[in-house]
């Protein structure tokens, strides 16, 4: 069975490798469905839209 997780958060630069600091990875899930997981990825995505060191995306669950 597959799921996936949202991820993401605020990066110290856009580039996007590496939390921003003092701040944490954001995790959400997992969902069932990618239905599910994109639902959640764009709440996060268009609450943060103003903010060019914040990225979240989706990633299916590895196993």
């Amino acid at each position: 069975m597959k799921r996936w997780w949202v991820i993401g958060g605020e990066y110290e630069s856009t580039r996007f490798e590496k939390i921003a600091p003092g701040k944490s990875e954001e995790r959400y899930g997992p969902f069932e469905t990618y239905e599910e997981a994109h639902k959640k990825w764009a709440e996060r995505a268009w609450a943060t839209v103003d903010d060019a060191h914040t990225r979240f995306r989706i990633v299916e669950e590895e196993g």
